[in-house]
C-alpha cells in the first residue's frame, strides 16, 4: 500500500511527534505531512499513518497514539510515546534506508531504542524527571548531540570535517537563537501574567489570554493560591496544572484521576461537563471546546484538589505541568 498522508496533531509540537516525523518523512518522502485535529483527518484510512493523535494504537490500521487509557506499554512496563511506537514499527525499515548491514539491524535498532527513543518516551509521559535521570540522558545533552554531527571515523574524504561543520552550524544556530528568543519571551509573559493575577483576585484558577510561560510570573507575584491555569488554545480552551519548580514533574495539584486518558463523550460522561474534549493520561492538561466548559472543569478540579487537601501552600506534590506555555 502506498502511503500518501502522514497525520499528526496541530498546535504546539513536542519531541515525540517531531522525531516520529523524521522517521516517517524519510521512509515516505512523497507523502503529505498534515498537522490537524479534524476528526476526519485523524481516522484510520488507506494510505494514511496517524501518530500522536487519534486515541488509538493499532499498527495494522496505521494509527500510533499513546494518550488513551490504557496506554501502550513496553514489555518491561515502561510507557511508549508516539516516537517509541513509530520506532518499534518502522525503525528497522528506517535503518535499512541507511544501508546498514542486515546482520547489524537488530543491534542498532535496540541500541538506538534504549539510548535515544526510551528517554524521549519517558519524558513525554512524565515517567521520569530529566534532572534526576542521570546516565539515561548522558548521551542526549546538547554538546554530545552536536558532536554526533562530526564525520564518522572511516569518512576519510577530503574536506569531510569542513562539510560536517557547515552542516552542523545551522543546527547549533537554531538552538542558540531559539533559547535566546524564549528567554526574552518569558520576560514579556511575566507582564501579562501579572495583569491576569490582578484580575483573578483570590480565585484558585488563573485565566490567561493565550498560552504562555506562566510559572515564573506566578512565583514572582507570590500567588500561592493558584492551582490551575486556563487559556485559549486555538479554537479550544486548555486547563493546565502548575509545576512546583523547575526540573520536576510535580504539580501544585493534579487534574482528577477519573479524567485521565479520556476524551469526548467518555470525558463528558465522567466529568459531567458538556464540551469536555480530552484529558492527558498524565493529568497535567485537559481541553474543552468552550470557555464556559473549561472553567467548569477547572472548578471541579479545584474542588477535588481541595477535598484531597492538595494546595500550593500545603504541598509541593504534583506532576509535569506542560510545555510551560501551554
Amino acid at each position: 500500500m502506498t502511503i500518501t498522508q502522514l497525520v499528526t496533531h496541530s498546535g504546539g509540537f513536542h519531541a515525540d511527534e517531531l522525531l516520529s516525523s523524521v522517521i516517517l518523512t524519510r521512509l515516505f518522502p512523497n507523502a503529505k505531512l498534515i498537522r490537524s485535529r479534524d476528526a476526519q483527518q485523524i481516522e484510520p484510512a488507506a494510505g494514511r499513518i496517524i501518530y500522536d493523535v487519534g486515541g488509538q494504537f493499532d499498527a495494522e490500521l496505521g494509527i500510533f497514539d499513546h494518550h488513551q487509557r490504557p496506554n501502550p506499554l513496553r514489555q518491561d512496563g515502561q510507557p511508549y510515546s508516539s516516537f517509541g511506537l513509530i520506532w518499534a514499527h518502522y525503525g528497522r525499515e528506517y535503518l535499512k534506508s541507511f544501508d546498514i548491514p542486515a546482520w547489524d539491524i537488530e543491534a542498532v535498532h535496540a541500541s538506538f531504542d534504549r539510548g535515544f527513543v526510551l528517554p524521549v518516551d519517558l519524558i513525554d509521559n512524565g515517567a521520569v524527571n530529566p534532572s534526576d535521570a542521570g546516565p539515561l540522558f548522558a548521551s542526549l545533552t546538547l554538546p554530545v548531540l552536536l558532536e554526533t554531527l562530526k564525520p564518522v571515523f572511516d569518512d576519510r574524504e577530503e574536506g569531510a570535517d569542513d562539510r560536517a561543520f557547515a552542516a552542523a552550524l545551522p543546527v547549533a544556530r537554531a538552538f542558540v537563537e531559539a533559547s535566546i528568543q524564549r528567554k526574552a519571551a518569558k520576560l514579556r509573559a511575566e507582564a501579562l501574567v501579572s495583569d491576569a493575577i490582578e484580575k483573578a483576585g483570590t480565585s484558585a484558577v488563573l485565566e490567561l489570554p493565550m498560552g504562555m510561560p506562566f510559572r515564573a510570573g506566578i512565583e514572582k507575584a507570590g500567588a500561592d493560591h493558584f492551582l490551575f491555569v486556563v487559556h485559549p488554545r486555538g479554537s479550544d480552551w486548555a486547563l493546565t496544572t502548575i509545576r512546583t519548580k523547575d526540573g520536576t514533574f510535580e504539580n501544585r495539584a493534579d487534574l482528577p484521576a477519573a479524567w485521565a486518558g479520556l476524551k469526548d463523550a467518555d470525558l463528558e460522561a465522567v466529568s459531567g461537563v458538556k464540551g469536555a474534549k480530552f484529558c492527558h493520561n498524565g493529568r497535567f492538561i485537559a481541553v474543552a471546546g468552550r470557555r464556559d466548559a473549561v472553567l467548569r472543569m477547572a472548578d471541579l478540579a479545584v474542588t477535588e484538589a481541595l477535598a484531597n487537601q492538595v494546595s500550593p501552600c500545603w504541598s509541593d506534590q504534583g506532576k509535569e505541568a506542560q510545555d510551560e506555555n501551554a
